[in-house]
C-alpha cells in the first residue's frame, strides 16, 4: 500500500527507512524522466482532437448565473448519494434522519442538484477526485498522480483558469498535512495561490481525529482565513471526520450507531451526521458575514465510503436482500453526492443526468460563465445539451443510462439482470462502439498525463 499508493513520502521514510526512500524515490523520478523524454508535440494531436470532439456546448440557459461570484468548494469526504434522504433505524426502532441540512440544500430551489453523479476514481482515492474535479482529467490506473506528478508535470486546473480567465484569489483548506498525497507541492503546479494546511490550525490534543481536525473546528478555524480573501476568490475545503475507520467521541454523536452486522458501517452513519451538521454551522457564518449571497457553494464527495466488501452488510439497511446483491449493486453505490448552491437562484432541481466528478470542471465553468472550448478537457458539461452520458470509471466498467458495462457482463438499467446473453449481435457491436468510447476518455487522459502533454499546449485566454 506504501508503495503502490504512497500517501506521503513522510510515511515511506517512517516505515522503510530514509535509504529505502531515497532509492525508490530515484527510480520513481528516472522512470518517470524517461517517460516524459520519450514525448513531442506529435504526441499531443489525438489526445486534443479527442478533447475537440468530446467538448459539449454550454447550455446557454445556465451559462454565467454564477459569473462573478466567489466559488466555495466543500468537499465531502467518504460521502455517498445513499445518505441523502436517507432515514437510519436504530436498535430500538427510532428513525433518524442522517442528512437533515444537506437534504434540505439538496431539494432547495437555488440549489442544481444530481442524483446519478459517480466517482471515478482509483489507488489515488481523494487525490483523483481532485484530479478529476479541478482538471476534467483521471488520476492514474495506478498509485496517484499528486504523488507521482504532481511536483513536475503541467496542469489547467480550476485555480489557474480562474485566476487567468476572471482574476480571482485561490485557495485550498485542509485539516492535515500538507505532505499527505503530495498536496504542497502538486497545489502549487494547479496554481493555487494559498494553502492553509494542519500548520495553520490548533491541532492540540481532543481537536483531531485519525487523518487530522475535526469538520465543525475546521469550519471554524478558517473563517480567519477565507474572509480576508480578495474577491472574487475560488476556495476549496477537504473535510475529514467522516473518514475510514469512522471513529467519533460520543459526545460528538448526535445519532445512534446503525445495526448491521459490521461496526465500520455503523459508525458511519454518526460520522457522515456530524459533517452535515459542519456544513450548517459553515453556512450559518457565511450568511453572518455577508460572503453568502455573492457565493456558489459547491458540495460534491470525493468517492465511497462503504468498500465492495462491506456492501453486504450495508444491504439490509437499505432494504435489499443480501442475498440477491451482486455487481450491478455495488456500482450503484458509487455514485455520490453533487450540489450546486447559488443564492438568490430560484431554478433549481435534482438532474436525473448520468455524470462522473470528470464532468466537474466544465459544468462549473459554464455556470461561471468562462467558456471551454479551448482546454483539453475529458469531460463534458452536465448541463449541456450535447451531453452523451457515457461515464468511465477507473476500473474501465463505462456506465450509460441504458445499460451499464460491468466487467464481462452487460445490465440492463430498467431489469438490473445481466442481459449480455441475450442481445443480437449487431446490438453488441453497437454496443461495443459505446465502451469503446468511455475507454477512450481514459486512453486519452492516461497519455495525457503519463507524457506531460499539457506542456505543450496553451488554450487561448
Amino acid at each position: 500500500q506504501l508503495l503502490t499508493r504512497t500517501f506521503d513520502r513522510n510515511y515511506i521514510v517512517k516505515y522503510l527507512g530514509i535509504n529505502f526512500f531515497t532509492g525508490y524515490d530515484s527510480v520513481q523520478t528516472v522512470q518517470n524522466n524517461r517517460i516524459r523524454a520519450q514525448a513531442d508535440e506529435g504526441d499531443l494531436t489525438e489526445v486534443y482532437n479527442f478533447a475537440k470532439q468530446n467538448h459539449a456546448t454550454p447550455n446557454e440557459e445556465y451559462f454565467g448565473i454564477a459569473e462573478g461570484r466567489n466559488v466555495i468548494t466543500l468537499v465531502f469526504e467518504s460521502a455517498q448519494q445513499f445518505v441523502i434522504d436517507f432515514e437510519m433505524e436504530d436498535a430500538e426502532g427510532n428513525k433518524h434522519v442522517v442528512t437533515p441540512f444537506l437534504n434540505e440544500i439538496y431539494h432547495d430551489d437555488a440549489t442544481i442538484s444530481f442524483n446519478n453523479f459517480f466517482h471515478q476514481t482509483g489507488q489515488g482515492k481523494s487525490s483523483d477526485a481532485e484530479i478529476l474535479a479541478e482538471n476534467s482529467l483521471y488520476g492514474l490506473p495506478e498509485g496517484s498522480a499528486f504523488q507521482a506528478l504532481g511536483t513536475t508535470n503541467t496542469f489547467h486546473a480550476t485555480p489557474k483558469i480562474l485566476t487567468e480567465e476572471a482574476g480571482y484569489t485561490t485557495a485550498a483548506f485542509h485539516g492535515n498535512a500538507g505532505s499527505f498525497w503530495n498536496r504542497n507541492d502538486t497545489y502549487k503546479s494547479f496554481g493555487y495561490d494559498y494553502f492553509f494546511d494542519a500548520t495553520f490550525y490548533d491541532m492540540s490534543a481532543g481537536r483531531t481525529l485519525d487523518y487530522g481536525l475535526k469538520d465543525k473546528l475546521f469550519f471554524k478555524d478558517s473563517t480567519r482565513y477565507i474572509e480576508q480573501l480578495p474577491q472574487p476568490f475560488y476556495s476549496k475545503f477537504i473535510t475529514l471526520t467522516n473518514h475510514f475507520p469512522y471513529p467519533l467521541e460520543e459526545e460528538n454523536a448526535s445519532i445512534p450507531k446503525a445495526t448491521s452486522s459490521d461496526d465500520t458501517i455503523n459508525s458511519y452513519f454518526q460520522t457522515v451526521r456530524y459533517t452535515d451538521e459542519a456544513f450548517e454551522e459553515f453556512f450559518a457564518w457565511l450568511k453572518d458575514s455577508g460572503l453568502y449571497d455573492n457565493s456558489i457553494i459547491v458540495i460534491y464527495g470525493d468517492h465511497f465510503g462503504t468498500s465492495n466488501m462491506r456492501n453486504p452488510d450495508l444491504a439490509p439497511l437499505l432494504g435489499k436482500d443480501v442475498n440477491e446483491w451482486g455487481a450491478y449493486d455495488n456500482v450503484q453505490l458509487q455514485r455520490v453526492p453533487l450540489m450546486f448552491h447559488i443564492p438568490g437562484y430560484e431554478g433549481g432541481e435534482i438532474k436525473e443526468t448520468l455524470g462522473g466528478q470528470v464532468d466537474y470542471l466544465p459544468t462549473l465553468l459554464h455556470l461561471l460563465g468562462v467558456e471551454t472550448a479551448d482546454y483539453l478537457f475529458m469531460g463534458q458539461d452536465l448541463l449541456s445539451d450535447e451531453n452523451d452520458q457515457i461515464i468511465s470509471l477507473r476500473n474501465g466498467n463505462v456506465l450509460t443510462p441504458d445499460y451499464h458495462f460491468i466487467g464481462s457482463g452487460i445490465y440492463d438499467t430498467a431489469t438490473e439482470e445481466n442481459v449480455v446473453n441475450e442481445l443480437e449481435a449487431e446490438e453488441l457491436e453497437r454496443l461495443k462502439e459505446v465502451v469503446e468510447k468511455g475507454q477512450a476518455e481514459l486512453i486519452n487522459s492516461d497519455k495525457l498525463l503519463n507524457l506531460d502533454l499539457l506542456r505543450f499546449y496553451s488554450p487561448v485566454v
